[in-house]
């Protein structure tokens, strides 16, 4: 992607982005990885929370297991755990 189709995405300013990347740039590899977990540990929660509105009489077991088949994708899914009893 090309810096001119970089500056249309979202409502961020190019001076607030340039602070960002300032921010990230000194930041330590440590707490780049430790950011990049708890990002995606973010995302799967919400992810869950979905899962459990769409789904109220789902166990912990069955969410966790529809947010993998959601993430991995059905084959895939199929092939490592078996088909799900709850769909």
């Amino acid at each position: 992607m090309n810096a001119q189709a970089r500056g249309r995405i979202g409502d961020t300013s190019s001076e607030a982005r340039k602070a960002q990347y300032d921010v990230y740039r000194g930041m330590s590899e440590a707490d780049k990885l430790r950011l990049v977990f708890e990002t995606y540990r973010t995302g799967r929660r919400l992810a869950m929370t979905g899962i459990r509105m769409r789904h109220p009489g789902a166990s912990d077991d069955e969410v966790r297991r529809l947010w993998a088949r959601q993430h991995l994708g059905g084959e895939l899914f199929d092939r490592a755990y078996g088909v799900l009893s709850c769909e």
